[in-house]
């Protein structure tokens, strides 16, 4: 009887990539055949999110995080690609974005930002080292909340404060890094003590799939309905979205090299540079004010754009960084 169950979640994380492209169309659906549902689906957002969030951190053992932060060539590796690199990136596209205010927030606000969620699933299909990855997410998720106002400074100049609030920013770090945290950690000591926490530890990972793909459905669906006039604006920025995929495919690269990164490590960095935070970000973007609504679904945008892109990055990966490359060793 208990194999079952467990048939049936290796087979949903064999089948995540369908299963994902599958939530999205799905949500798309919703929220083209229930736009009234959209303002309780958006509700919704935080909650699934949180719950996600919860589970991925699960599987980072707190003594993982602080061994991650003596990871003397991976994490530095991490770091520079995600906030050196990405951020002049940016910079480069930015004065060819749209002029509307609005569709240029939600690009810095989703770009800007890397992912801490699927990119391990999709760094894992491709053989890329997610343990190393997942070691390092929370310090990830806490630089880029601490950095992305002072970047959404630099390129929206002194307007900014009359746009964005640091009330939503300080609301997601609580709800979507600290509390998810701090419960996993509690769920993990748990489990160290008794066998009951073990269960209740093993049943919660065994949930990663069916919640980021209902939090894929809930996003897409409350976000639709927001479409209106404005498709011909999210349309626009979807050529950024699809050449940033592409930059950032070799730039990881690069940086794998310069750190001198075996293959596993390599394409891991390669996955951090280039998948995004739209999940997370897309709380921000919805407390942005009405007139500035179009950016939430600039972010959504982002996410579609990226599930079928990194179904190509899982496919040619292997080209870009051969499995039995070595590490660059110094002259």
């Amino acid at each position: 009887m208990s194999q079952e169950p467990q048939g049936l979640v290796e087979r949903m994380e064999q089948h995540q990539i369908a299963i994902y492209l599958g939530a999205m169309a799905l949500g798309g659906l919703l929220g083209w055949a229930a736009p009234a549902a959209g303002p309780g689906l958006e509700h919704a957002i935080n909650p699934v999110l949180g719950a996600l969030l919860f589970v991925t951190f699960l599987q980072v053992p707190a003594g993982e995080l602080f061994r991650s932060l003596r990871d003397g060539r991976f994490l530095p590796a991490a770091l520079v690609v995600n906030f050196a690199v990405v951020p002049a990136v940016v910079a480069a596209m930015f004065a060819f974005l749209p002029a509307d205010q609005a569709v240029r927030i939600g690009v810095l606000l989703v770009l800007l930002c890397p992912c801490v969620d699927y990119v391990i699933v999709f760094s894992g299909l491709a053989g890329g080292d997610s343990r190393r990855l997942l070691a390092a997410t929370p310090l990830l998720l806490i630089v880029q909340m601490l950095l992305l106002p002072g970047l959404l400074y630099l390129f929206m100049g002194p307007d900014l404060a009359d746009i964005v609030e640091a009330g939503p920013f300080l609301e997601a770090f609580l709800f979507l890094i600290v509390i998810p945290l701090a419960l996993a950690w509690a769920l993990q000591a748990w489990a160290a003590r008794t066998p009951a926490g073990r269960k209740v530890s093993d049943a919660a990972t065994t949930t990663m799939v069916p919640l980021m793909a209902s939090t894929l459905i809930t996003v897409v669906a409350s976000q639709i309905p927001k479409l209106g006039g404005s498709l011909g604006d999210v349309a626009s920025v979807i050529p950024f979205y699809a050449g940033f995929l592409v930059v950032m495919a070799f730039a990881g690269r690069v940086v794998a090299r310069f750190f001198r990164l075996d293959a596993q490590a390599s394409r891991a960095v390669v996955f951090t540079g280039a998948t995004r935070n739209s999940l997370v970000v897309l709380p921000l973007a919805l407390a942005l004010p009405d007139e500035l609504a179009v950016a939430a679904v600039v972010v959504v945008t982002q996410t579609l754009v990226e599930v079928i892109g990194m179904v190509a990055y899982v496919r040619l990966i292997s080209r870009l960084v051969p499995q039995r490359e070595q590490p660059v060793t110094a002259a």
